[in-house]
C-alpha cells in the first residue's frame, strides 16, 4: 500500500524517532508499504517520519541511481553498484572523509532542490528485517542517502544545511509547501 507522505511543516518531521523492537505491530508490512511507497514517488530514500511514524528505521536504495547513470557517469562514485537495505534502530558510529557537495532533495519537500556538502562515508550500527545487528562503513553517494535519511530520524531536514540567507530566499516556497500549494505526483499529506 503506497503511504502519504507528510510535508514540511509536519510536526513529525522535527521529533527525534523512537527505536522499536522485532515485536513492533505489522513491521514487515510497514517496510513493505515503505517501499512501494518510496519507488512509486521516485525517492532513493524513505524514512519512517515521513510517513508519520516517529521510528528509527528507513529504506534506501542507492542502485537506481547506478541503473540510470548515463555511460559517462559510470564509475564516477566508490559506491557503484550501489545498495537497497533496510536500517532499523541507526545509530551513526562515525562520519569520515571529504566533505563533498551534491545536489539534494526530498520527499517531504518537492520541488526544491540544493546543494548541500557531507562527508564522503559513514560507519553506521543498525539491525536488519531479522533484527540481526550489522556494523558497516559506506561511502559516496550511498552514504550521502544514508546520512540524508537518518537526518529524518534525528528530527533534521537537508535544508537545515543550507546558509541562512539561502533558507531565507525558500521561505516562500516553504511556505508554500506547509500549505499544500505545490503540485506532485504522488501521495502526500499537509498540515492544516
Amino acid at each position: 500500500m503506497t503511504l502519504p507522505i507528510v510535508a514540511f511543516g509536519n510536526p513529525v518531521l522535527r521529533k527525534i524517532a523512537k527505536d522499536i523492537t522485532p515485536d513492533y505491530p505489522d513491521l514487515k508490512k510497514f517496510i513493505d508499504d515503505m517501499w512501494e511507497t518510496m519507488y512509486s514517488s521516485k525517492g532513493v530514500g524513505l524514512a519512517a517520519p515521513q510517513v508519520n511514524k516517529a521510528i528509527r528505521l528507513f529504506v534506501m536504495d542507492s542502485k537506481q541511481i547506478f541503473d540510470n547513470q548515463e555511460e559517462e557517469e559510470k564509475g564516477t562514485y566508490s559506491d557503484e553498484p550501489g545498495i537497497r537495505k533496510v536500517f532499523i534502530n541507526a545509530k551513526i558510529l562515525e562520519l569520515s572523509g571529504d566533505e563533498w557537495v551534491y545536489n539534494e532533495g526530498c520527499l517531504s519537500i518537492p520541488k526544491i532542490r540544493e546543494d548541500v556538502y557531507r562527508p564522503d562515508a559513514v560507519l553506521i550500527e543498525y539491525y536488519n528485517t531479522n533484527f540481526e545487528k550489522q556494523k558497516e562503513l559506506f561511502t559516496g553517494l550511498t552514504a550521502r542517502i544514508i546520512q540524508h535519511e537518518y537526518d529524518h530520524l534525528e528530527g533534521k531536514l537537508f535544508i537545515d544545511y543550507l546558509k541562512p540567507l539561502r533558507k531565507k530566499m525558500l521561505q516562500g516556497k516553504l511556505t508554500d509547501i506547509t500549505k499544500g500549494k505545490v503540485k506532485i505526483d504522488y501521495k502526500m499529506s499537509f498540515s492544516k
